[in-house]
């Protein structure tokens, strides 16, 4: 892994000395279309957003929900390339750093270094390969990291703890936690006892943690965020793209979002 200070390390430095969460936005590249892609990673900033994830389209999800699994669809319809994605996110400049979401075979096919060479010149700061395990990621880490990227991985609730911490080991920036079982989703909030898989984790790593699956409102945010790092929202920006006016729907629930991130830590007294 790099030693060096990346975007992602410094985001969530920032948020810390803030004494706030991180706040983690997912969009789908290529949804509601291509064209609005770079207006809607733009206002996903404006509206508060610390960082954000940008959803490769792939046909096989295996870690999406079904309303993140239509906006692929959708977006994979209106032709979300991997080569148009990497050009929406070119475009957007955005002003907080990008993650790829992505899964591992559309990697794998364009090839690792050309992969990580492209995300790097498309402006991403590292990459979530959700259905890469780590100790098959060495090419792919090694590809990422000689260029200055990230790469994380998901822990479960359902992971063993010795599990967890050997796959907090290969993150490097972050370590996405899903907050419950299953796959994302806003029909749900997270997991009952995600309190305690959190204080264990804590003892495993001190990476920065982002809760993800099951973040659908601020108020569940605030939850998750008593002890988090950051939190995740994906579904319910997706369903906000789907609005008649996408760019003021997903600036005003970011804004909503990003207003909630910082009392629970305010009250922890976390110092910078």
């Amino acid at each position: 892994m790099s030693n060096a200070v990346s975007p992602i390390d410094e985001a969530f430095g920032r948020c810390r000395a803030e004494g706030r969460a991180a706040f983690v936005a997912f969009l789908t590249a290529g949804y509601p279309s291509l064209d609005i892609t770079p207006d809607l990673i733009r206002a996903a900033a404006e509206g508060g957003a610390d960082i954000i994830e940008v959803g490769f389209p792939y046909s096989d999800p295996v870690a999406d929900g079904p309303i993140i699994q239509a906006s692929s669809q959708q977006a994979l319809a209106n032709g979300a390339t991997f080569d148009a994605v990497l050009e929406a996110a070119r475009l957007a400049r955005s002003p907080v750093p990008l993650l790829a979401f992505t899964y591992y075979n559309p990697l794998f096919v364009r090839g690792l270094e050309r992969s990580a060479e492209d995300l790097r010149s498309a402006g991403f700061a590292g990459a979530i390969v959700p259905d890469l395990p780590p100790e098959s990621a060495a090419p792919l880490m090694h590809a990422l990291t000689a260029r200055g990227l990230t790469i994380s991985f998901i822990v479960a609730p359902t992971t063993p703890a010795a599990r967890a911490e050997r796959i907090a080991r290969f993150c490097d920036g972050l370590v996405y936690v899903a907050g419950r079982t299953g796959v994302t989703g806003t029909h749900k909030g997270a997991d009952g006892m995600l309190s305690v898989w959190i204080s264990e984790l804590r003892r495993l790593t001190d990476k920065p943690l982002a809760v993800g699956f099951g973040i659908a409102n601020p108020e569940q945010a605030s939850a998750v965020i008593e002890q988090a790092d950051g939190f995740v929202v994906g579904s319910a920006l997706i369903e906000a793209c789907g609005a008649p006016e996408p760019i003021a729907a997903v600036r005003e629930l970011c804004a909503r979002f990003g207003m909630q991130a910082g009392t629970p830590m305010l009250r922890r007294g976390v110092q910078g």
